[in-house]
């Protein structure tokens, strides 16, 4: 009897495990999708690999064997090499095998039973040549022998009638097919200025460094970091091996795009999240069969199913964006090490503010450290600290001190440019009774709601949760509230009070919901904007030559977290921010308002001395044993009950009493959320293995506990808030 050994779709912890059918299809192979029963449902499954027992084995077993009842795919999804990633994220992020699977995927692709499908297309056919046709009908089937095929719909539209008595006499024929991706052809340009010094130096160690797959390209802003990678990529497709360009954000996407296809002229897979199912699905498949070259991205672009992988490149690989926040929680890092060591390529890390834990690793030799110090153009700009502590008791205003706001006016009187960062999007984060005191909240999470003026809304950050700007107070009915705290949309609307005749462009996810919006909004800017303000998705990466000013407004805000990471966030949002100044042939200089003027994050920042910043850092994280000393892991128990949540945390931290493999604290309890409470269980220690594997005994023991609560695990816990 042949078997089938099969995850079923359902990402649950407790099923992860292959179960076993028969069956009598030739063509099922290993990485295809199946129609199965299972209980009382018809399920879709993934099949893990094929095995065979004697009809005599079967009988004996306890239970009876269940037959395959469809085969979905034609070959296999996930080749060998995916599918084993798969199974090593399993058992690095306690996660269900199937659910690290159906991450891999896109949605119409993936093992879950759905009623998406891929969208058809019809496509003429040259077929043949008859006797008796026309001139004119002579002459269009031998354009169509030529081209072999096109889409239906131009056939028709191109030859009209002819088309049509084509079709008929059957020289034509025509099929439907499942819709492509068409590749924007181009004509590859050589890079047209010559290296620097330092870029080359920098190019050369990549290409020598022999005994390091992971490479650490730490350059300040400006150092022309992506000139380097982007001549390595190129020497890597001329061998006839693939490159991936990786981004934390899809605003940064279009600029690297039109940076790889001017480069590699035959055009390139783009794959985020802004993409439509049938987007992504026909990207997937560009690269499936091998027609593109190099693929930029966002965090789920690792798992595209590459062949000849030549190098890996993570632009900005600090950025939390990499690290993804459902289950399973992978860090995209981890995913690029792992497939480069599988394809026995170069892992580029590229950064201005490398993670810690890179630049530790680098700094202890475990991968190859790569630094460039210089600015191609200019040096870096020089940052004015604005105290707003005291600006404020001078009578200034708190969203623009006086020296920004002649600054920013002497800035549009040369006709350059200005970006203003603010990190907090809305118009204000919360609204208070003036009578009573009381801030309007969320009534399904513990967080006060943030008032969108261009709406008139209150809006959840967290769930959504939206409502009109109400007339009177909940609480008391009164009918004034104060506004406490400023968003980005309050910033806009000053700044536009302060400078009427300016070209103001706002950035924030309110802004860029749309598809496309990032792009447009940026060739807006490149065009005919004055002021680019927005939150820190135009901190990094982008680069226009005629920004000579950026304002930081608030910079220290983010120190007043609770995290461990606070000062490495602030540190890395201040230097990337400051780095969008002066990029091109004219000075630039950026002024930071904080009220937090020592603190070492923002000193360093000011300073540009990433490595003065590093120093410190690590002797916070030694004293406290945080990470990089330490791995960080925890579980979370979660019910719409406080106390169902509560007792399901204190029953792990019972099972943990004997356990000697790291600390344990908590229970924390995080508020509640989509109105669902939260506690929290951390693990502290330097055995990472250690930690997973006593996760996943922690959730067998709340699963044969059969507590109410649900346990979600997050190995290598990334922010503490």
């Amino acid at each position: 009897m042949r078997l089938a050994n099969i995850y079923i779709e359902h990402p649950t912890l407790s099923l992860d495990q292959c179960f076993s059918y028969r069956y009598t299809q030739e063509e099922l192979q290993p990485g295809m999708r199946v129609w199965v029963p299972f209980a009382h449902q018809r399920l879709v499954g993934f099949v893990d690999s094929l095995s065979e027992i004697s009809e005599e084995e079967a009988a004996r077993l306890p239970y009876q064997i269940r037959e395959v009842l469809e085969v979905i795919d034609h070959g296999p999804l996930l080749n060998e090499e995916l599918r084993a990633l798969g199974k090593w994220m399993a058992q690095m992020y306690v996660a269900s095998t199937i659910s690290c699977y159906q991450s891999m995927l896109p949605k119409l692709l993936k093992p879950k039973a759905g009623k998406a499908h891929a969208v058809m297309e019809e496509v003429a056919y040259f077929d043949h040549v008859i006797d008796g046709l026309t001139p004119r009908q002579r002459e269009v089937l031998s354009e169509m022998e030529q081209c072999g095929s096109m889409p239906a719909v131009q056939y028709r539209r191109q030859y009209k009638s002819v088309a049509r008595t084509l079709i008929e006499k059957g020289c034509v024929r025509i099929e439907r097919r499942e819709k492509q991706a068409t590749l924007v052809k181009g004509v590859a340009q050589t890079a047209s200025h010559t290296l620097t010094k330092e870029q080359q130096a920098a190019l050369s160690a990549l290409q020598q460094g022999e005994g390091h797959s992971v490479v650490v390209l730490h350059g300040v802003t400006g150092s022309g970091k992506s000139e380097v990678f982007l001549r390595y990529a190129d020497q890597q497709v001329q061998q006839g091996k693939q490159v991936l360009f990786l981004v934390p954000e899809i605003a940064l996407t279009p600029q690297m795009q039109r940076a790889v296809e001017a480069r590699f002229g035959d055009g390139a897979a783009i794959y985020h999240s802004h993409l439509s199912d049938q987007q992504k699905y026909e990207q997937y498949q560009l690269v499936a069969q091998g027609k593109v070259q190099v693929v930029v991205g966002t965090r789920s672009a690792i798992f595209l199913p590459f062949a000849r992988l030549g190098a890996i490149i993570l632009d900005e690989e600090h950025d939390t964006s990499y690290k993804q926040e459902n289950a399973p929680r992978y860090h995209c890092r981890d995913i690029a090490i792992w497939r480069g060591r599988h394809h026995g390529c170069k892992v580029i890390l590229a950064s201005a503010t490398p993670s810690l834990e890179s630049y530790a690793r680098a700094y202890k030799g475990v991968y190859q450290l790569i630094e460039m110090k210089s600015r191609i153009h200019q040096d870096l700009p020089p940052v004015e600290i604005v105290d707003m502590g005291a600006a404020l008791r001078r009578g200034e205003n708190a969203l623009l001190s006086e020296r920004l706001r002649e600054a920013i006016a002497e800035t549009l009187v040369r006709g350059e440019q200005v970006m203003l960062l603010l990190n907090r999007r809305g118009y204000t984060p919360v609204l208070r009774c003036i009578d009573c005191g009381e801030a309007l909240m969320c009534p399904h999470c513990d967080v006060a709601l943030s008032y969108h003026k261009e709406e008139q809304r209150m809006k959840c950050h967290i769930c959504g949760y939206s409502r009109p700007l109400p007339d009177t107070c909940p609480s008391c009915h009164g009918t004034q509230f104060r506004y406490l705290g400023i968003g980005t949309q309050r910033l806009e609307e000053y700044v536009r009070t302060c400078f009427p005749q300016a070209t103001i462009i706002r950035m924030d996810s309110d802004a860029t919901r749309r598809k496309g919006a990032h792009e447009q909004l940026l060739r807006q800017f490149s065009r005919e904007g004055d002021i680019l303000l927005g939150t820190q998705m135009i901190a990094k990466g982008l680069d226009y030559e005629n920004v000579t000013l950026v304002g930081i407004i608030n910079g220290d805000a983010s120190l007043k977290s609770g995290d461990y990471r606070s000062s490495e966030l602030t540190f890395d949002l201040l230097e990337q921010a400051c780095g969008r100044s002066g990029r091109g042939q004219k000075e630039g200089r950026v002024i930071l308002q904080a009220y937090d003027c020592e603190h070492y994050a923002v000193r360093c920042a000011a300073a540009h001395d990433y490595q003065r910043f590093f120093a410190a850092e690590m002797n916070y994280r030694h004293l406290a044993q945080y990470p990089p000393y330490t791995y960080l892991s925890a579980a979370f128990f979660v019910h719409r009950d406080a106390r169902v949540a509560l007792e399901g945390a204190n029953h792990a931290l019972a099972a943990l009493q004997k356990q000697q493999i790291c600390k344990v604290l908590g229970p924390i309890a995080l508020g509640r959320q989509k109105d669902v409470y939260r506690y929290r269980v951390i693990l502290k220690g330097k055995d990472r293995m250690g930690q997973a594997q006593l996760l996943r005994q922690m959730f067998e023991q709340h699963r044969r506990a059969k507590q109410r609560a649900r346990m979600e695990i997050d190995v290598d816990l990334l922010l503490l808030e």
